[in-house]
């Protein structure tokens, strides 16, 4: 007879054992779940990977790009909240399976559209966008509730990180694929080689769709929503072990638990924190490195950020995830308030750099860039997924996540059209490497000081959230 498995080496101690079989159909289950989601963020960071051209292009100004941002990142947040409802009665799958099908069809007519001469064009590409951020909110939700039923609480944090790992391939795919495309590329084969010649910035919209459709169709043939759904029973510390796995919580039960849980509101605005800085980041770097540094698409600098930011950003969660689970056993405020100190401390050397001047400190630049990544994306995996999976359960993770995450998404909608305003309003002409005869548009001491008070804050809700819990087994704190 088998012996059962333990969680794994990282997470042995103190679980108890699992049956045999099981860890490697799990590991099966959120790969194929890891790939899927990599491909909304491949369908979700296109936009800022081609934002010089689509702003040069199509004649967008700051405001009218922050603002395709900002509505795509409104509709994303209302979609949070009320697809994270529907995704605990449909399924994670289910779920994740609309999402990718409507972020498949409106990447490709955003695509279309922007090829168009329609002179009402600005408005179209803003209602597309937003009608996308409304169906990529079916993807968190149904990712987070399928793998809350899979990982159990001293799991979870760690794999956030490994998932966040996952969900990194968009970024470093999403940036490979701008660069290949504006550049052309050569495929060596045996007999001959396949040259792709530059392609028009619009292909950013039809590829990666592409990929998605094929990645939607092996998700469903791999994935089950639960461990019972594969021939496998684990107990999870917020359920009895008869609770019934297939059965379902009316939706005004999980409205009503979810939303009279003061601490899911408290780190719903922490990530209110993250949302603004990692949307700063994502959306406005390309522009900096170009205006700024003008290292186009070709550069090495450009090459070494989209590689080391979503790399970064991995390594940051995986390690803040594993530190959460097993030195302080499962709580989630201690780590993220080193992060968003780190995250803070960070930004104000930036804030020094760009005061003292820029040109020969291109690698120190890039430095502090990726550290203020590193450090908002290691809470975006802690808070958006290891205590949403925390405070819902199995049954209510979905809304729980959907929550939590939709005020991420109100912060990523400020950093937007309220940054590019903010950048427009209050930014001066900034001198470029090249020195005063080459001003640019750009100033980074706004952008980087507009995320200064996002730092503190998340720093001083996690605090309260530590000090007023220390010594309770509090989920998600």
């Amino acid at each position: 007879m088998a012996k059962p498995e333990t969680a794994g080496s990282i997470f042995a101690d103190s679980l108890p054992s699992l049956p045999p079989g099981f860890r490697l159909r799990r590991v099966r289950n959120w790969f194929f779940l890891g790939l899927t989601y990599a491909t909304y963020y491949l369908c979700r960071y296109n936009l800022g990977y081609i934002a010089p051209e689509l702003m040069r292009d199509l004649g967008l100004d700051k405001k009218q790009y922050g603002a395709i941002q900002s509505a795509r990142d409104g509709a994303y947040a209302i979609g949070q909240f009320i697809n994270g409802l529907f995704t605990d009665r449909l399924g994670g799958k289910q779920a994740m399976t609309v999402g990718v099908t409507g972020t498949v069809l409106l990447n490709l007519i955003f695509g279309f559209v922007s090829w168009s001469k329609i002179g009402w064009l600005f408005t179209a590409l803003l209602i597309i966008r937003m009608a996308d951020g409304y169906v990529q909110a079916f993807g968190a939700p149904g990712m987070v509730k399928i793998n809350t039923a899979w990982f159990r609480r001293q799991e979870r944090g760690g794999f956030a990180g490994i998932f966040g790992g996952m969900i990194q391939l968009g970024a470093i795919g999403g940036g490979k694929l701008a660069q290949l495309l504006a550049t052309g590329f050569a495929v060596p084969l045996i007999f001959f080689t396949i040259t792709v010649p530059k392609m028009d910035w619009r292909y950013m919209f039809v590829v990666p769709p592409a990929i998605a459709l094929i990645v939607i169709i092996l998700m469903n043939l791999m994935v089950k929503n639960h461990p019972e759904q594969a021939g496998y029973r684990i107990v999870h510390d917020d359920e009895a072990a008869d609770d019934d796995p297939h059965a379902a919580i009316h939706i005004g039960e999980v409205f009503r638990k979810i939303a009279s849980n003061k601490v899911v509101w408290i780190v719903a605005g922490a990530y209110f924190c993250t949302g603004f800085v990692r949307r700063a980041i994502e959306s406005w770097w390309v522009v900096y490195i170009e205006d700024v540094w003008q290292a186009g698409k070709s550069s090495n600098l450009f090459t070494y950020l989209f590689v080391l930011i979503p790399l970064t950003a991995f390594l940051g969660s995986f390690s803040s995830g594993f530190i959460s689970d097993k030195l302080v056993h499962g709580r989630r405020a201690p780590v993220t308030i080193v992060l968003y100190l780190s995250q803070t401390i960070f930004t104000a050397l930036a804030i020094l750099l760009a005061v003292q001047g820029q040109a020969g400190h291109a690698s120190v630049a890039a430095a502090l860039l990726v550290g203020i990544s590193t450090m908002c994306n290691a809470t975006h995996s802690i808070l958006g997924t290891a205590a949403a999976m925390d405070l819902g359960g199995r049954k209510m993770a979905g809304f729980s996540s959907g929550v939590i995450d939709s005020f991420q998404y109100y912060g990523a909608m400020l950093a937007g059209y309220g940054l590019g305003w903010v950048l427009e309003r209050f930014g001066r002409t900034f001198p470029s490497v090249g020195g005063a005869a080459n001003q640019v548009p750009f100033d980074p001491t706004v952008w980087f000081i507009a995320m200064i008070p996002f730092g503190l804050l998340g720093t001083l809700l996690m605090g309260y959230l530590w000090i007023a819990h220390r010594g309770k087994d509090t989920r998600g704190t």
